[in-house]
């Protein structure tokens, strides 16, 4: 009996996804739980496993777009796992020739790859005409392209140039091979979508102000063993700045709303979005509560995130219901930006690369390891006096760690 593998429901907003990657072929006897493939949709990517074990018979080939309910493959479980047999001696195969067999004058078309085909057709080149490099002697595209009489031309002209680009194919290098064209993921379709979709519908304004690292990196580097040894994680700088955005939400509570419609919404909890790039496109996963949880909470729950981000293993729900974002730039050398905001959120937090710089320090000039911070936020709901407050909130609290709820 045939079981059909279908792409299974993952939340309401997602309706399709992209077969990225096969873990098992077509043929291949699967046992009950093996991880058949991976599902990449504009949220998450997430392996989808046999229920049943049997023969697999796969559908749809590896970057296809698939719907939801849509069926992939089937397993027949009424065939067993194959029998373990001893490997049969086989005989020892014949000394290839060393001569390679003159090809080119019986070659016709219907023995070249359907890509030397299609450059043979549009080329117009004389198959038999062309010595092939490949093994057996077989054309390559290279080949062709070499032999082909456009390339003695002289060479198109930029709007040419770009008709040319609108002939190739999802996936396929263009004849002078100076472009690929390839389908973007779900997931860059969709930040894509989102990033548009915060400029048109929000009033973004960015406000800066910078703080002295001084006090935080002494205090971390002085709590770093104990604390290592005490929690079993390491102290970073993120905790801190989750802590200092909750208390400038709390004496900014606007900062922590929403608009939906005609009405403003004033959220009362602090589930603050940590941004994490991965090489799949930029993810927000949720540190829930995190007013609630302590600095050895959120370094855990950051690092695990931040795992489950590289190796595509983060849940619809870790990506969904945050009322705050922090992002950090400087991680990748970023001295100072403008964050865009992550809708429906009101506000975006933006850190950078800390760097040391003359300061004035009571009438003296010092060097510090300085930071700029960046919030961008909605002018629609939040106003320039309230935006500076926040940020200058999370300012003294960096620079002034006991001004913030520390427990270690």
């Amino acid at each position: 009996m045939s079981i059909e593998v279908k792409i299974p429901a993952l939340g309401e907003s997602i309706s399709s996804g992209v077969v990225s990657v096969w873990h098992k072929k077509s043929g291949d006897f699967v046992n009950a739980g093996d991880a058949l493939f991976t599902l990449e949709t504009d949220k998450v990517s997430t392996e989808i496993t046999a229920e049943r074990s049997g023969v697999l018979d796969t559908l749809v080939p590896e970057g296809q777009e698939v719907k939801i309910g849509e069926v992939v493959a089937t397993i027949d479980d009424s065939k067993s796992a194959p029998k373990a047999t001893p490997a049969e001696k086989k005989p020892a195969p014949e000394k290839a020739e060393t001569k390679t067999a003159p090809a080119t004058k019986e070659r016709s078309t219907t023995t070249l790859s359907p890509a030397v085909r299609r450059i043979v057709e549009e080329e117009h080149v004389d198959p038999t005409s062309v010595s092939g490099t490949g093994k057996g002697g077989r054309l390559t595209k290279g080949d062709v392209l070499t032999a082909s009489p456009a390339r003695t031309k002289p060479t198109a002209s930029p709007t040419e140039d770009r008709s040319a680009e609108g002939r190739i194919g999802r996936g396929e290098q263009s004849p002078d091979g100076r472009f690929i064209r390839k389908r973007m993921s779900p997931l860059r379709r969709k930040i894509a979508a989102q990033l548009v979709m915060a400029q048109q519908t929000a009033a973004i304004l960015t406000t800066f102000n910078e703080c002295d690292m001084s006090a935080v990196q002494e205090l971390r580097a002085k709590s770093q063993d104990a604390f290592m040894k005490k929690k079993g994680v390491k102290l970073g700088f993120m905790s801190f700045f989750i802590k200092a955005t909750v208390e400038a939400l709390k004496a900014v509570p606007v900062v922590n709303g929403r608009i939906e419609d005609e009405d403003f919404i004033q959220n009362n909890f602090y589930d603050i979005g940590v941004a994490v790039g991965t090489e799949r496109g930029l993810v927000v996963p949720v540190v829930r509560d995190a007013d609630k949880k302590s600095f050895a909470d959120l370094e855990r729950a950051i690092a695990d995130y931040a795992t489950k981000a590289r190796e595509g293993k983060l849940k619809l729900d870790d990506l969904t219901g945050g009322t705050f974002t922090i992002s950090n730039g400087g991680v990748y050398g970023s001295l100072v930006s403008t964050p865009i905001l992550n809708p429906p959120q009101s506000g975006i937090l933006g850190m950078h690369k800390i760097m040391p710089r003359p300061v004035a320090i009571d009438g003296k000039v010092e060097v510090r390891p300085m930071m700029y911070l960046a919030l961008s936020y909605d002018h629609r709901a939040i106003d320039g006096k309230e935006a500076v407050t926040f940020l200058i909130k999370v300012k003294e609290c960096i620079e002034d760690p006991k001004k913030l709820p520390l427990d270690f």
